[in-house]
């Protein structure tokens, strides 16, 4: 039985090639038969031209309109802008009695404005906990550090009204000229950076 199986099997792969093949061989005669297919742009007809189409008289050239002089240059014929509008004429020069210009209005002065109030000429250099208070630190440029907490005044002319993060809200002592100076450095000396 076993030998029966094995026999059958060539057989059959032996017979799926043999009909692939005969497809194939169906398929290219086909193809092959096929007529051939139209350009995708075909040539125009091509017509014949008669000695009586060109001598109907439409391509005539008249000679004597030729011969005749161009228009002058500074002609109102001769302007290659057709769509050029000329413009209208100047108007006439004002008279003397309408060239009279009324004197300026006097222009009211009054006192300078004040001079603006010069920066703060102080250094942030950080801040510090002193207990609950939240302390800044100031560098005047002599390398003697200076503390302030919110609401005190800073060398007797500065008042520190808030203490943020990078930088400190500051005012003269008068409430005027209100700055914000942001938080720099020092070298240990009073040097900025």
């Amino acid at each position: 039985m076993s030998e029966s199986k094995s026999i059958q099997r060539p057989r059959t792969g032996v017979l799926a090639f043999a009909a692939v093949a005969v497809l194939a061989v169906v398929a290219y005669t086909l193809w092959a038969a096929s007529p051939d297919p139209l350009p995708s742009n075909p040539a125009r007809e091509q017509r014949p031209v008669t000695a009586g189409a060109a001598g109907s008289g439409s391509l005539a050239v008249k000679l004597d309109e030729l011969k005749q002089p161009p228009p002058m240059p500074g002609g109102e014929g001769r302007n290659p802008f057709r769509f050029y509008v000329k413009p209208a004429p100047p108007p006439p020069p004002p008279s003397a009695s309408t060239t009279r210009v009324p004197p300026p209005a006097p222009v009211e002065t009054g006192p300078p404005p004040p001079p603006p109030i010069p920066p703060i000429p102080l250094k942030f250099t950080g801040t510090m906990e002193q207990g609950k208070k939240k302390v800044a630190i100031f560098s005047d440029g002599r390398g003697v550090p200076v503390y302030a907490a919110e609401g005190e005044l800073v060398m007797g002319q500065y008042r520190v009204v808030r203490i943020q993060i990078e930088s400190v809200v500051m005012e003269y002592a008068d409430g005027k000229g209100r700055q914000t100076i942001p938080m720099r450095g020092s070298y240990g000396d009073g040097r900025g950076q």
